[in-house]
């Protein structure tokens, strides 16, 4: 059970490995293939698979927590699903469950910003075939094409509104998770300290302002994708 266990020597995951390229052009094959096939997606028949993915995202990410349990790695500081990441993978199994368009708003600029750059620039340590690598990069990759999917298939847009909303839901969680965090010593979407390793919070200003500025980024970013994904007036 070695591809389930904790020792990740013979699985050390590398950035810009084969495995790494292969996911990367996973990515762009599978959001060309969502466009090239809206029209085909449109049919109600597919409805049966949106719910199937956003149970499968349910099972990976509990077999997730499974994993962690069994080889003593849970603890309640980082295994909470809190970060932006697993916010956005919250989002897509409600949103492939329910078709909420409020959770699309939320969901396009978490997906797109957080899980875009979790598949280029990865903190993980297993590689293929190890279970961890499977369930980073499926989740990771469905968020971004849960995204595509109800933008070109099912039709959804951004509106300015959807990044005030965003606006709103960021700094309603916020305070939350920053109590989470002094109650359980964690470092929740880098809220208590910058990372040990170099990133580019370093860049943003010491705590507690680099805070503001990471913030600020956000939005500047979402009004970006907002420009390129609202709905083109014609004429």
């Amino acid at each position: 059970m070695d591809w389930f266990g904790s020792n990740y020597k013979q699985f050390d995951f590398e950035m810009f490995s084969i495995s790494h390229f292969v996911i990367i052009a996973l990515l762009f094959l599978g959001s060309v293939l969502i466009y090239i096939g809206r029209e085909k997606l449109k049919d109600k028949k597919w409805r049966i698979a949106e719910v199937i993915v956003g149970l499968s995202l349910l099972v990976i990410e509990v077999t997730y927590h499974i994993w962690m349990l069994v080889n003593d790695m849970w603890d309640v500081s980082h295994a909470i699903p809190l970060e932006l990441c697993s916010i956005s993978l919250v989002l897509s199994v409600l949103l492939l469950l329910t078709r909420k368009r409020i959770i699309y708003e939320i969901l396009l600029f978490t997906a797109l910003l957080g899980a875009s750059q979790a598949i280029f620039t990865p903190l993980l340590n297993f590689d293929f075939p190890h279970f961890r690598f499977f369930h980073f990069f499926y989740t990771h990759l469905m968020d971004i094409w849960v995204v595509f999917y109800f933008t070109w298939v099912v039709g959804y847009r951004p509106t300015i509104w959807s990044v005030v909303k965003l606006f709103v839901f960021l700094n309603v969680l916020m305070p939350i998770i920053m109590l989470i965090n002094k109650a359980v010593e964690g470092n929740y979407m880098f809220l208590s300290h910058k990372p040990k390793s170099p990133s580019l919070l370093d860049l943003l200003g010491q705590y507690p302002w680099y805070i503001l500025s990471m913030e600020f980024l956000l939005i500047s970013l979402s009004l970006i994708v907002w420009l390129i994904f609202r709905k083109k007036r014609v004429g």
